[in-house]
């Protein structure tokens, strides 16, 4: 298997995702009837917008430690936190769709994967370059 297709596969699933968000503002406009680029008057299509614009906020947090400690650390436990990650979105999204208030499940969720991924290659990082050790 090529070296980091789990991690790509990952990264992959998190874009299609956030493209699944996007359709997700594209209905909620159709539904309100606020055509682009308008972005108030309706609060299902503010907390769809706002959920969508959320995620592509995390993306960088997500996708540079997701590699990261894919390559300093193992790709399998990278890919299986991304997967957590991805699942914590879409709790997010869906409950912050339904009320603004059901969006914190979801939100911790990715959080601590983020802080799994951020801090996991951080410490490995700091730690080779310390000791003059090699991945």
């Amino acid at each position: 298997m090529p070296p980091y297709a789990y991690v790509a596969l990952v990264t992959l699933l998190a874009l299609l995702a956030y493209f699944w968000m996007g359709l997700q503002v594209g209905r909620a406009r159709g539904k309100s009837g606020i055509q682009a680029p308008a972005m108030t008057g309706d609060p299902e299509l503010e907390r769809t917008i706002r959920a969508h614009y959320n995620t592509l906020e995390w993306l960088p947090l997500f996708l540079v430690p997701l590699w990261l400690f894919a390559m300093f650390w193992d790709e399998r436990i990278a890919a299986a936190v991304g997967v957590v990650w991805i699942v914590g979105r879409v709790i997010y999204q869906r409950g912050y769709v339904a009320d603004a208030g059901k969006r914190s499940t979801g939100f911790l969720i990715q959080a601590l994967a983020v802080a799994v991924l951020l801090f996991g290659s951080l410490g490995r990082v700091i730690y080779l370059l310390a000791t003059g050790a090699s991945v």
